[in-house]
């Protein structure tokens, strides 16, 4: 017998008969549909028919099951079980991964652009990109970092004209200022109906030196701009810290937005540039945003204390006391 998580049981969510549990366990592998694997170690197979920013309704074929999506670790969708193959989308907690074919740039930038967002707050610009259709956006720590308002702005393409939306009520969910990453989400109330264009996260394992990327955001406040160039090294140090060093122009408003691959998949969050050079920026590699991702909670972010992140004391020099002490 197939055991539901402890956080499933009795929920009311959740309401099987061993029938149900079985027919949950048994579908047979190769079948179309979605895949979700839950905490515990539970999978649901069966056709997602709607979401919302709580649940998942899944069509079993004998009845529709809720699924909180709290309880969802992972989510595979087209042909699932084994490596992800050409177009089948897996899902991982608030963000997607998905294999696509090679593109050029142009056909990417009309594909993916619209999941590229400019984050506003009452001091500053920056940019980001949207991981889900229920608004979750990632960004840099430094964009919103102190910041209790933020403000994103959603572009779409109606016709040959691009319409701006701007959202007010975003929420800031997690921040870690070590990595410089930060989670937002648009509530859901302010979303309402609105459609958004996702992107997929790529692997790091497949950047590569001399690689074609291209990076999406509004430097300097200009809105939507595409630069263009190669990943120089895939594993430039920096105050502890491994950063993918690309010839791809940014500058300041391009902070927490896409860095692309040749396939339309972000492999990096753009984070900085050294000063008074050129074709010398870099960006922070997809495998940091992951880890952030899947463990968002351990860096929930505290509204009444924004500053809240740990600051090191430099050690004293060499024969000179510890403050306080003579």
């Amino acid at each position: 017998m197939v055991r539901l998580p402890m956080a499933l049981r009795g929920s009311g969510a959740l309401r099987l008969g061993l029938l149900g549990l079985l027919c949950v366990a048994g579908l047979a592998g190769g079948a179309r549909g979605d895949e979700l694997q839950l905490a515990g170690g539970a999978v649901v197979r069966g056709t997602v028919l709607k979401e919302t920013s709580d649940a998942l309704y899944v069509d079993l074929g004998f009845t529709v099951l809720t699924v909180p999506r709290n309880q969802i670790l992972e989510r595979k969708s087209g042909e699932a079980a084994g490596a992800l193959e050409a177009g089948a989308e897996t899902r991982r907690g608030v963000y997607s991964k998905k294999a696509l074919p090679e593109i050029s740039v142009r056909d990417a930038v009309e594909t993916f652009g619209e999941g590229v967002v400019l984050i506003k707050n009452p001091s500053s610009l920056g940019s980001g990109f949207i991981v889900s259709e229920e608004g979750w956006i990632v960004t840099n720590a430094h964009v919103v970092q102190g910041e209790t308002e933020v403000t994103v702005t959603v572009y779409k393409k109606v016709g040959q004209q691009i319409e701006r939306k701007v959202f007010e009520r975003v929420k800031i969910v997690a921040v870690n200022p070590q990595v410089d990453l930060a989670l937002l989400q648009i509530d859901a109330a302010e979303l309402g109906d609105t459609k958004l264009t996702k992107v997929f996260l790529g692997d790091i394992d497949t950047v590569k030196q001399g690689q074609p990327v291209f990076a999406i955001g509004a430097p300097e406040g200009l809105e939507r701009s595409v630069s263009e160039g190669i990943v120089s090294t895939t594993n430039r140090e920096n105050d502890g810290l491994v950063y993918i060093q690309t010839t791809a122009q940014v500058n300041p408003g391009n902070s927490g937005g896409p860095l692309f691959n040749k396939n339309g998949e972000v492999v990096g969050v753009v984070a900085w540039k050294l000063l008074f050079s050129e074709g010398l920026n870099f960006a922070i590699p997809i495998n940091y945003v992951q880890h952030f991702l899947d463990n968002r909670d351990a860096f929930a972010f505290d509204r009444d204390n924004p500053n809240n992140g740990r600051r090191y004391l430099p050690p004293p020099r060499k024969g000179e006391a510890p403050k306080g002490k003579q």
